[in-house]
C-alpha cells in the first residue's frame, strides 16, 4: 500500500474514533500505523565487548569470571531507515533462520508495543523489536508499555564474588571485599549481594563457612547505611545455611537467594528458624535450573517472594505477563541479569513500567562498542533511559 492511500484510510479512521470521543482508540491507531509504515528489510549480526571494573572471581559453584563478556548481537533494519538492536537469543544461525519468517512483515504485525511480540516464532527479536518500536514511535520502551514516568528501583552490586581468594598463588584476603564494596558504594550502589558458599568447592567447609561470617559481618559493619543481600548459589545443605545464618546473628538480611536447591521441606525448615529467631528477609530463587513446580507451590504459600528467572533465559515478553501475574499474587520481581548490563538495562524499563520489584541486579560495565552513559545509578536506584527504545547507541560500525 502507498503511503498516501494509508494515510488516507488512517485519516478515515481517525474521523471515526473523534466521532465517538475515544481518543485512545485514536492514540493506539496511530501508533500502529507508524508501526505498520515501517517493514522489516535486513538483519545484520555483529559482537559487543562489555568490560569489568576489576577482575570477578568465584562463586560457590564457577570458577573465576573474567573481565567481562563478549557478548552477540543482532540490528534489525526497515525499509525506511530505522534500525533497533537486541542481545541474540540463540544462534546466529537459528536467528537468521528465524529472520524469514519477519522479513517483509510490518513491525506492527510483528510486536503490540504495549504486550510484545505476537507469536512465539519472534522470541528471539523481542529486544530488538522493542527497541526498533521504540525509535519509530521516538519512546523510551517503558512509555511504549504504558509508564509516561517510570518507577526509580533499587538497584545492587551483583559483582562481589570470592575475590579474596585470588589470585590463588597469592590470596588478597578479606580487605579485598572491603575495597570492592568501596568501588561500588562511590559508583552509587546502596546495596551489596555477597557471595558465600566458598566450602562447597573453593575452600575447607569449615574455613569456608567461617570465611562467609567474617565477610558478612565485615561489610555489614563497614557499610551500615547498606542493605546486605546473599547468594549462595546452592552451594549449601540446610543445615549447613542455617549454621552460616546462625553465624551472623544480629546482622539484618535484605535477602537469601538460593542458598540450597529449592525442596519444600528445605525452604519450610529456612522459614522456621527465621521466625523463630525473628527474622524476615526476602526469599528469592528461581535463577539455576528452578524446579517450576515447586518454585509455585512456595510462592502460593509466600514463601518465596521474589522471582529471579532471567530477563534473556525467559524473554522480555514473557517477563511482561509475568511481572504482571507476580503482582496480582502479590509477589516480586528480580530478573537475572548477571553478566550484562545490557540485560540490567533491559531490565530497569520492565521494572520502571510494572514496578512489583524488589530491586534490580547492577553489573557495573563500561565499552568502547556501546553507549551506556544514559543510565543513572543515583542513591542506590537505577533510573532507566529516557531515549528511544532501550537508548543504548552502538558506537560500533557494522
Amino acid at each position: 500500500m502507498e503511503r498516501r492511500e494509508f494515510i488516507k484510510l488512517a485519516g478515515a479512521g481517525a474521523v471515526a474514533a473523534l466521532s465517538n470521543n475515544n481518543m485512545l482508540y485514536l492514540k493506539e491507531f496511530k501508533r500502529t500505523s507508524d508501526l505498520m509504515y515501517h517493514t522489516i528489510s535486513d538483519i545484520k549480526f555483529t559482537t559487543i565487548k562489555l568490560n569489568y571494573p576489576r577482575l570477578v572471581g568465584k562463586n560457590s559453584q564457577l570458577d573465576v569470571h573474567g573481565w567481562g563478556p563478549e557478548s552477540g548481537i543482532h540490528i534489525l533494519y526497515t525499509d525506511k531507515g530505522a534500525s533497533g538492536w537486541g542481545l541474540n537469543r540463540g544462534s546466529q544461525k537459528s536467528l537468521s533462520e528465524k529472520f524469514e519468517l519477519i522479513k517483509g512483515k510490518p513491525v506492527a504485525e510483528l510486536l503490540n508495543p504495549s504486550t510484545g511480540i505476537t507469536s512465539p516464532d519472534f522470541e528471539g527479536f523481542d529486544f530488538s523489536l522493542f527497541d526498533l518500536a521504540g525509535k519509530i514511535l521516538n519512546k523510551p520502551v517503558y512509555r511504549l508499555l504504558g509508564k509516561r514516568k517510570p518507577e526509580k528501583n533499587l538497584c545492587y552490586s551483583g559483582m562481589i564474588y570470592f575475590d579474596d581468594l585470588e589470585p590463588s598463588d597469592n590470596p588478597a584476603g578479606i580487605e579485598k571485599i572491603i575495597e570492592e564494596c568501596r568501588f561500588d558504594y562511590d559508583y552509587g550502589y546502596r546495596q551489596f549481594k555477597l557471595k558465600i558458599g566458598r566450602g562447597n568447592k573453593w575452600m575447607e567447609k569449615e574455613k569456608g563457612l567461617k570465611r562467609d561470617i567474617e565477610v558478612t559481618r565485615l561489610v555489614s559493619t563497614n557499610f551500615p547505611d547498606c542493605d546486605i543481600l546473599v547468594d549462595g548459589n546452592n552451594g549449601f545443605t540446610i543445615d549447613e545455611f542455617l549454621r552460616y545464618l546462625e553465624g551472623i546473628e544480629g546482622t539484618r538480611l535484605f535477602w537469601i537467594e538460593e542458598p540450597f536447591h529449592e525442596t519444600i521441606d528445605d525452604y519450610a525448615k529456612l522459614i522456621s528458624w527465621l521466625r523463630v529467631h525473628n527474622q524476615n528477609p526476602l526469599l528469592a530463587d528461581g535463577e539455576a535450573k528452578p524446579d517450576e513446580e515447586v518454585l509455585k507451590q512456595l510462592g502460593s504459600q509466600k514463601i518465596i517472594k521474589v522471582f529471579l528467572h532471567d530477563i534473556a533465559g525467559l524473554g522480555f515478553t514473557k517477563w511482561i505477563k509475568f511481572i504482571q501475574d507476580l503482582k496480582l499474587r502479590g509477589l516480586l520481581a528480580s530478573p537475572h541479569a548477571w553478566g550484562s548490563a545490557i540485560k540490567t538495562n533491559y531490565i530497569t524499563h520492565l521494572s520502571g513500567a510494572f514496578g512489583s520489584t524488589a530491586t534490580i541486579e547492577g553489573v557495573t560495565c563500561t565499552s568502547d562498542d556501546v553507549d551506556l552513559a544514559e543510565y543513572e545509578l543515583n542513591k542506590g536506584k537505577l533510573i532507566p533511559s529516557s531515549k528511544p527504545g532501550f537508548g543504548m547507541n552502538l558506537l560500533k560500525k557494522i
